[in-house]
């Protein structure tokens, strides 16, 4: 074969595989356009889109997430009392309290959040989950529901609010109660 006839095979395949490209931009356009895709929130994805959106997720996160500084009073109580009244009023709509497993609210959500209030600890290191929540509280996740809470909220509540999470799992409801309630010189924090 001399090298003119590579050459032109070469310009052949890269031909074809442009054509190939085009073709499937081109459908991928017209499938976005169509509207077929359901996007009802009581008709699950695909698990493929499922698999790629989570792994989106949680890598992004862990990547935005490794370089933050976890203060070293995270165990305070004074963290966990003004976290569990934040999370009291702004979390646990969402993300429920002890002795609930489901609200009106939470059925029609999807993806559905988390029950933060019976998820222990995954195993990963205590420091990457706490830089990992404290990222998720601050600049919430696209097309979740979960916001972003940085607009409002300082880092110091942001913390006081993962402080909080670490101890949530293992709240009784009535402990619950106490740790979340809102005295009434906290109420212009709220």
């Amino acid at each position: 074969m001399s090298i003119s006839s590579n050459g032109a095979c070469f310009k052949r395949l890269l031909v074809m595989s442009g054509a190939a490209i085009g073709t499937v931009a081109i459908g991928g356009v017209a499938f976005l356009y169509s509207g077929l895709y359901s996007m009802g929130a009581d008709d699950p994805h695909y698990d493929v889109t499922t698999w790629a959106l989570e792994t989106l997720r949680e890598n992004s996160i862990a990547r935005a997430s490794q370089s933050i500084e976890v203060p070293s009073d995270l165990n305070s109580a004074e963290r966990l009392l003004k976290g569990g009244a934040d999370y009291n009023d702004m979390c646990a709509g969402c993300h429920l309290k002890p002795g609930k497993s489901e609200n009106d609210f939470t059925l029609g959500l999807y993806p559905a959040p988390p029950n933060l209030a019976t998820i222990h600890r995954t195993g990963e290191d205590e420091e990457s989950e706490d830089q990992r929540n404290f990222w998720i509280i601050k600049h919430g996740i696209k097309a979740s529901g979960m916001p972003a809470w940085a607009p409002g909220h300082d880092d110091t509540r942001i913390w006081s609010m993962v402080a909080f999470l670490k101890r949530l799992p293992d709240l009784t409801p009535t402990q619950y109660q106490i740790l979340t309630a809102r005295g009434k010189n906290d109420a212009a924090h709220h």
